[in-house]
């Protein structure tokens, strides 16, 4: 894949578009939090869109999976953190309802393109 190619699939703008909502979200969390669930979820949102990243770098469909396979199981951290800070009152159900969509589209994208390769 050519020098950031990885811009151009649907499935690193979806993850993109994911770890920024995230990132604006975490901003109102308690403050005592920074460095607990706000930093545990910021570092697994955005290991979604970065090991695409890192997989589009390196040479060869089989490493590309390798990565794509950790982006699937920070995405899976992803999903169970959005859940706790739903339940302790970190997120409110509309905004826990819009993350959590934006999640499962990413999520889809990502299974489609692990299958793929």
């Amino acid at each position: 894949m050519e020098n950031k190619g990885y811009k151009n699939l649907e499935v690193w703008k979806k993850a993109d578009a994911l770890a920024k909502a995230v990132y604006k979200e975490t901003v109102r969390f308690p403050k005592d939090e920074i460095y607990g669930i706000t930093n545990q979820l910021r570092r697994a949102v955005l290991s979604v869109p970065v090991n695409i990243v890192e997989g589009t770098g390196r040479q060869g469909r089989k490493e590309l999976k390798h990565f794509a396979n950790i982006a699937l199981g920070s995405l899976a951290e992803t999903e169970y953190l959005l859940e706790f800070c739903k339940d302790i009152g970190y997120l409110s159900e509309e905004d826990f309802s819009t993350l959590e969509s934006l999640r499962r589209e990413t999520g889809k994208l990502l299974w489609g393109f692990y299958k793929s390769l």
